[in-house]
């Protein structure tokens, strides 16, 4: 075969210097069964390396937009890439992990078979001893032979994300992946995405436990009636973070140090101070010292910052502030 030429060497070359596609882009959603529409224009993205939590009330088209992403249902309108390839490109989707809100694997099947069975189907060679350490990786190593009929609901949740893991993909869609599982259960999948992004694997992450979006999801597309209700980072959704302070002998000077630090309100010996946005951890903190410094006597420090929890009801109920996007 003939070498490559120059143009077309220095297109690769060029290419090759573009920072790569996002994960999942998805541009106008739309979807109706019969005369209810379940989405309506839905539009995020979710880069590289990125866990995006997807939030929303039961029938706000959460489940949807995740089978129109992954080619398991049909847009009305709208176009979707996954890693930069079109929805139903074989190419994208073999790199794509996906665990399911409802799935049921074969119970004559052992753990170690679905996973075989599962690496199989989707082309791609996983050696025995790798599908083991995911295996031991979701909890499961020491019943990599056990029939799956005999598992409880959460075992079968961690063969769920086995299966998701197993083929070493760039993007995991997860849909309600804790919903079975305990309280360590629920840390181990924490600590799993977190691993994940570190790795450099996109994550979408569908869930009703709102704590756990919060701990470990860069960014939150919240729907509601199918619409894209509000997006953004957790810093833009949930606002200014605030501290107060219970102070004693707190005259001008300490007053004019914490306006420093921030916009200051008083109620009574509590002092509030509205933190900047580019705080790096190191405003507190040196505002503490430098008021005991003056002499201040520092009898609390609370940090104040409203929760994703009443973040998302303010928004489901119409209270957002103007702020927040309505999309990305």
């Amino acid at each position: 075969m003939a070498a490559a030429g120059p143009d077309v060497r220095g297109a690769e070359q060029l290419l090759a210097g573009l920072p790569p596609s996002p994960a999942v882009w998805c541009s106008g959603l739309r979807k109706r069964y019969g005369r209810r529409t379940a989405v309506d224009g839905v539009s995020f993205t979710v880069a590289r390396g990125e866990v995006v939590g997807l939030l929303g009330p039961n029938g706000a088209g959460k489940t949807t937009v995740i089978k129109m992403l992954l080619g398991l249902a049909r847009p009305d309108a709208g176009e979707v890439l996954l890693l930069g390839r079109p929805a139903l490109d074989p190419r994208g989707r073999a790199r794509v992990g996906y665990l399911p809100e409802l799935f049921r694997y074969q119970p004559w099947l052992t753990a170690a078979e679905v996973l075989a069975l599962h690496v199989r189907l989707a082309g791609v060679r996983v050696p025995p001893a790798e599908r083991q350490e995911v295996l031991a990786l979701v909890g499961l190593g020491d019943r990599a032979g056990d029939r799956v009929g005999g598992f409880s609901k959460g075992m079968q949740q961690r063969l769920g994300l086995a299966v998701a893991l197993v083929a070493g993909p760039d993007l995991v869609v997860l849909d309600e992946p804790t919903s079975a599982l305990d309280p360590v259960g629920r840390v181990d999948v924490r600590d799993l995405v977190l691993s994940l992004r570190s790795r450099g694997v996109a994550v979408l992450l569908n869930s009703h436990l709102i704590g756990e979006v919060e701990r470990v999801c860069d960014r939150v597309v919240v729907l509601d009636g199918g619409r894209v209700a509000a997006s953004g980072t957790l810093a833009e959704l949930l606002g200014q973070r605030e501290v107060r302070l219970r102070l004693a002998s707190a005259d001008r000077r300490a007053e004019d140090r914490m306006r420093a630090a921030g916009s200051l309100t008083r109620s009574g010996d509590w002092f509030t101070v509205a933190l900047p946005a580019d705080d790096d951890g190191e405003t507190v903190p040196e505002l503490v010292r430098d008021l005991v410094g003056l002499g201040v006597r520092v009898h609390a420090v609370e940090p104040v910052r409203i929760s994703l929890e009443e973040r998302l009801l303010g928004i489901l109920r119409h209270e957002e502030p103007g702020s927040v996007g309505a999309g990305t």
